[in-house]
This record gives structure tokens, C-alpha cells and sequence, in this order.
């Protein structure tokens, strides 16, 4: 399955990766003080636009730097076990301690590389985030949003949330109808059948090792 054709490939590359980083950039509130996830979502989406804006080419030309500001920025309010279980699926059952482990800090380093790429390729684009009508005690929402672009139509963003450890973490988001974690299963399942979790591991590790960051799959 290649995955770079469905989700971050060229222009899609960008929005995706600045849907998503603008998402997760969520501040921590104590389980009373919790701000509804739509408002929180814009708030720090036109604060971080400013911030590359202002500092795209320098972005643009510091990887080191991206990679810095994924992992301060957008890491600490993903859900990245969810995440991880979800990717890896049924596999996840068959995993040794160890393996999922390891597999769930190499999938963290695949994020990162590919956050990072997204942020870096930013342009002018801009988000609207629809109301979310969050019922008393509830601790899973879907965050519906579109991302606006220059001379194409919108592209609809939902992203899946649920409160943990006292905070609005993301564990899941959808582009045009189509799920990360579902796609990054696809490849995954691909990979388990041809060399089984460690085939996988050592797929996940070549892909560290590649400059092409922006692939999941080839």
C-alpha cells in the first residue's frame, strides 16, 4: 500500500501536516478548566500560522529545528500509544513487551519526520474549525474542521479526541474521509506478513535511515 499517494504526497504533503501539527498543539488544563477542544483548536492554530509565517524560511532551511519544534510542540498532546495500537492493529495482539516498545518509539519517529516535512512546506493556507456541541462528562469528541486553499476546494479534516491524563489528546484524524491510523495499518499489515513484527521494526528503522521523509510507503 503506498501511503505516500494517499495521505502526504506534494500539496497534500503540507496541509495535512499543518491540519494536524495546528491541532495538537493543545495546552494542559486541569480536568475542571478543560477548554472546549473547537475553541482550543483555534486559538492555538492562529497562534502557531503566525509563527511560521514568520519564520518559514528559516524553517524551511533547519530541519534540526523542525524536528525540535514537533517534538515540543506537537508530541506531548498526541495520544501516541492509541495511536500506535490502532496503527499496528491485530498485530498489536501478537507483539512481544519488547516489540511493542520499540515499535511504538520507532512510529514516534516516523512522526516526527513526517510532521516535521508537513510543517516545513507550509504556505497560506487557513483552517476553520466547526462549534462542538460537548456534552457534561464527556471524554471522546470528533472535531470537525476545513482546510482552506488558493485555488482548490476545501479539504475536510476530523479529528478524533478524548481526554486523558486531564487533557485533550488526539488519537486519530481524518483527510478527505480518510483515516491516519487506518492508512499507516494498511502498510504496516503489509510489512507484518512479509517479515512478521521484527520485518516491520526493521522497515520502520530503514525509514528513519531515508531522507525521502515525507514516505511511509514506496
Amino acid at each position: 500500500m503506498a501511503f505516500a499517494n494517499t495521505f502526504f504526497s506534494g500539496k497534500s504533503c503540507a496541509l495535512i501536516g499543518v491540519a494536524l501539527g495546528l491541532a495538537l498543539l493543545l495546552s494542559s488544563f486541569a480536568a475542571a478548566d478543560i477548554v472546549a477542544p473547537d475553541v482550543m483548536l483555534k486559538q492555538t492554530s492562529e497562534e502557531v500560522i503566525a509563527v511560521l509565517k514568520e519564520n518559514r524560511e528559516e524553517l524551511k532551511d533547519d530541519p534540526e529545528r523542525v524536528r525540535e519544534l514537533v517534538e515540543k510542540h506537537i508530541l506531548p498532546h498526541l495520544d501516541e500509544v492509541t495511536i500506535a495500537k490502532l496503527a499496528l492493529g491485530k498485530n498489536w495482539r501478537v507483539a512481544t513487551r519488547d516489540q511493542k516498545l520499540e515499535f511504538i518509539e520507532e512510529f514516534r519517529n516516523l512522526l516526527i519526520r513526517t510532521y516535521g516535512k508537513s510543517l516545513s512546506e507550509f504556505s497560506d493556507q487557513t483552517i476553520n474549525y466547526f462549534p462542538v456541541n460537548l456534552k457534561s462528562g464527556e471524554d471522546k469528541v470528533v472535531v470537525k474542521s476545513e482546510v482552506l486553499q488558493s485555488g482548490g476546494p476545501p479539504i475536510p479534516v476530523a479529528y478524533r479526541m478524548r481526554i486523558k491524563d486531564d487533557a485533550w489528546k488526539v488519537y486519530d484524524l481524518s483527510i478527505d474521509g480518510v483515516s491516519l491510523v487506518t492508512s499507516y495499518r494498511g502498510t504496516f499489515d503489509q510489512e507484518v506478513r512479509k517479515g512478521g513484527i521484527e520485518g516491520l521494526l526493521r522497515y520502520l528503522k530503514d525509514r528513519s535511515a531515508d531522507k525521502d521523509t515525507d514516505k511511509v510507503a514506496s
